[in-house]
C-alpha cells in the first residue's frame, strides 16, 4: 500500500464516496474539523479532570467539623455527596473518553484510505486543534 493523490476515495462508509475535486475538498474539511474536535475533547477532558480533583478535595478537618455540627439534620453527610459527585464526574469522563476514542478511530480509518489529501487534512486539523485548544489549559 502507498499514499496516492486522487480525487476518488471511499471514506469510512459506502455512502461517503468522493468522485470530484469539490467532494474531496469538502471531505478534507470534514476530516480536518473532526481532528480539531478530537484535540478539543482532549483539552476538555483534561480541564474536567482538573476541576473534578480540585472540587473533590475537602480537608478532613472541615469534614469532621461539618459532620459534628450537622449530625441532627436529615441531609446526607458530605462524604456521601462527595462520593456521588465523584461518581458522576467519573461517569462523565468515561463518556467523553469513549467519544474521543471513537473519533480517533474514525480519523485513523480515514487515513488508512491512503489518500494523501485526507492524510494532510488530519495532520492539519490536529495542528490547528492543538494550536487553538491547548492555550485554554492555562486558563484553569
Amino acid at each position: 500500500m502507498h499514499f496516492i493523490f486522487s480525487n476518488e476515495v471511499v471514506l469510512l462508509f459506502d455512502f461517503w464516496s468522493v468522485h470530484s475535486p469539490a467532494g474531496m475538498a469538502l471531505s478534507v474539511l470534514v476530516v480536518l474539523l473532526l481532528a480539531v474536535l478530537y484535540e478539543s475533547i482532549k483539552v476538555g477532558k483534561a480541564k474536567l479532570l482538573y476541576q473534578a480533583t480540585v472540587g473533590m478535595s475537602i480537608p478532613t478537618s472541615q469534614l469532621t467539623e461539618e459532620t459534628d455540627q450537622d449530625s441532627s439534620s436529615s441531609d446526607p453527610p458530605p462524604v456521601s455527596r462527595t462520593r456521588l459527585r465523584w461518581f458522576f464526574c467519573h461517569f462523565g469522563q468515561s463518556l467523553i473518553h469513549v467519544i474521543q476514542v471513537v473519533i480517533g478511530y474514525f480519523m485513523m480509518l480515514a487515513v488508512m484510505s491512503y489518500n494523501t489529501w485526507i492524510f494532510f487534512g488530519v495532520i492539519l486539523g490536529s495542528a490547528v486543534g492543538y494550536y487553538l485548544a491547548y492555550p485554554l489549559l492555562s486558563m484553569v
